[in-house]
């Protein structure tokens, strides 16, 4: 189990900068089996470990997701598209380039 939590922690902050809901997932299942892993003896560094690393990406999925809410609600806002959000915020930079 406390191998298992150390490899879902490694893998969960490695997808929350890939594709943040495995991560999510992933470090979920890590902070569980961290918290059993650690009731035994043996093993015990590489559950904290995981355990750890199974928090630290929860905290990194959890800003990933409010910076995806927040840059959906942006675009929403600027165009209603991505294609027509990004180009009105290109003209945006133009226009104050152009000062």
């Amino acid at each position: 189990m406390a191998i298992a939590a150390l490899i879902l922690g490694i893998a969960g902050v490695i997808f929350d900068f890939v594709f943040f809901p495995v991560g999510l997932i992933c470090s979920i299942v890590a902070v569980i089996l961290g918290a059993l892993g650690r009731k035994k003896p043996e093993g015990k560094g590489l559950a904290t470990a995981g355990l750890v690393l199974g928090i630290v990406g929860l905290v990194l999925g959890i800003i990933a997701l409010v910076c995806t809410i927040l840059f959906a609600t942006a675009i929403a806002a600027i165009g209603g598209s991505v294609i027509g959000g990004l180009a009105g915020l290109a003209g945006m930079l133009g226009d104050l380039g152009a000062m």
